[in-house]
């Protein structure tokens, strides 16, 4: 049993869901999607979390030039893996309450893109990695701009602008590795071996960092975002702020630090505070946000710096940190823009000045956004707390050690603060208080919505009070990798 089964399933069901029309499209989409999951659940009860890769495929593609379909799964994809596999029934499941033109498209485009971000979380090959890092890319521009909101077309120029070019320096970056690799593959074990100096570590640092700084997104590589999660579809915003921006994540541990760790050591401080400043600079203009959707987005950035911080902190605190908190921000932050989904449907609106009272006749729907508040702002107890609190551990070890950045440690850790007011005050405008005669007709949540939300606060509190298993999972692969660059620094 190879991970092949979980690239593949996921492009035959797009086929398949593609073909079919709007009613029968979400049912199997849905089922599909769980499908996935169930098989991820098998890679999952037979894995041993030690630093092997295991389930791999290893087969020659284009072996003219050294390329092979070559993917496994090791402790750090296989949190990527159930990441994937776990938010996209969810994704699925909460577009229920829509009528999408041409449904069958819609998520047939959702699955096809999961393959896409498997193939980047399992890929062992570079070449292999940039096909799937496009792969994912093509799905969402068309879900965004076929789908999303009035000013869709200029947004999503931008967008792919954006990703496109920082794709196309990391392609450079990969084709340079194989050029510089005595045996003339794209095998990844194989990159980690080249000896480059300095000056050409660092050219291969920017050639990657670009490209996953971009997809992060990293401050000031951040501007397409905000416009970008406003305008797509919610199910599309989902995708992008719970799965695909992890590529980004995922890569700098897989794809950079370990191919130019002479060149990361050299931007280390520079990348640092790039993260810090975004920490600050999303929360600042967070406060200041008037529609509860882009509120959420810049939140992200906020959180997403948090994580990159902790990465390049370089210590297994941090990376183990980053990890759990990916698989904690893609729970937090699909339930989050859920929540703003359901009330935008309802009140047509999601101009936070214009609710209030909420909880008064939705009570049910009242609870399940304040556990995803509450997790979203890091409160003991909750998936939240467990990453943030790892992360900001690593930076103080990181501060610790280069006391003169003293400074960055303590401007990381008004992260916690600055989340806490902004969605407290937040959840405080949209839900407490007196009724309107807008939210005076605001229904509570319905069968599909309560599964929904219900799947995702179980996963808040579960992973907040118990996160040993999946820590456990990560903490073999981390430790080695981190061993392994060391030894080269």
């Amino acid at each position: 049993m190879t991970v092949s089964i979980l690239i593949f399933l996921p492009v035959v069901a797009a086929i398949i869901v593609a073909l079919l029309k709007n009613g029968v499209a979400k049912y199997a989409a849905l089922f599909f999607s769980v499908a996935e999951l169930v098989i991820a659940g098998i890679f999952l009860s037979r894995f041993t979390p030690d630093a092997s890769t295991q389930f791999a495929i290893d087969v020659p593609w284009i072996a003219k030039f050294g390329i092979y379909f070559s993917a496994g799964i090791d402790g750090i994809s296989m949190i990527m893996v159930l990441l994937t596999t776990l938010l996209v029934p969810l994704i699925i499941l909460s577009t229920f309450e829509h009528q999408h033109k041409k449904a069958g498209a819609f998520y047939g485009l959702i699955l096809f893109m999961q393959a896409g971000l498997l193939v980047v979380f399992t890929a062992l090959d570079g070449f292999l990695f940039y096909v799937g890092w496009e792969a994912a890319l093509i799905p969402i521009y068309f879900i965004c701009a076929l789908w999303g909101g009035e000013n869709r077309i200029r947004i999503t120029i931008k967008f792919f602008i954006y990703t496109f070019a920082g794709s196309l320096f990391m392609l450079v970056g990969i084709i340079y590795m194989y050029l510089q690799n005595p045996g003339k593959t794209y095998d990844l074990h194989e990159f980690y071996r080249i000896g480059l100096d300095v000056h050409h570590q660092s050219l291969v640092f920017w050639a990657f960092f670009l490209a996953f700084a971009i997809k992060m997104p990293l401050f000031p590589f951040h501007t397409w975002q905000p416009d970008t999660y406003t305008e797509a579809p919610t199910a599309g915003t989902m995708l992008l702020s719970g799965i695909m921006l992890k590529m980004g994540i995922y890569g700098v541990i897989r794809w950079l630090i370990p191919n130019a760790p002479a060149g990361f050591l050299h931007w280390q401080s520079l990348v640092m505070i790039l993260a810090v400043i975004g920490i600050v600079y999303a929360s600042i203009i967070a406060f200041n946000q008037k529609d509860g959707k882009r509120l959420v987005a810049y939140s992200s950035i906020a959180h997403v710096g948090l994580i990159a911080a902790g990465i390049f902190a370089w210590n297994a605190t941090g990376v183990q940190g980053a990890l759990i908190q990916m698989l904690n921000h893609g729970i937090n932050v699909v339930g989050m823009f859920f929540i703003w989904d359901i009330i935008s449907r309802r009140m047509n609106t999601r101009e936070i000045s214009e609710l209030g009272g909420i909880a008064k006749v939705a009570p049910q729907f009242s609870i399940a956004f304040l556990i995803i508040v509450l997790g979203t702002v890091g409160l003991p107890l909750t998936n939240g707390f467990v990453g943030e609190f790892l992360l900001l551990n690593s930076v103080f070890n990181y501060s610790a050690i280069h006391y003169m950045n003293i400074t960055i440690s303590a401007i990381a850790g008004l992260t916690i603060i600055f989340g806490a007011v902004y969605m407290l005050r937040m959840y405080k405008n949209v839900m407490q208080g007196e009724t309107n005669e807008l939210t005076a007709t605001f229904t509570d949540i319905t069968a599909s919505e309560k599964l929904t939300l219900g799947i995702i606060c179980i996963l808040i509190i579960a992973i907040g009070v118990y996160p040993h298993p999946i820590m456990h999972i990560s903490e073999a692969a981390v430790h080695n990798l981190i061993q392994s660059i060391n030894a080269k620094l």
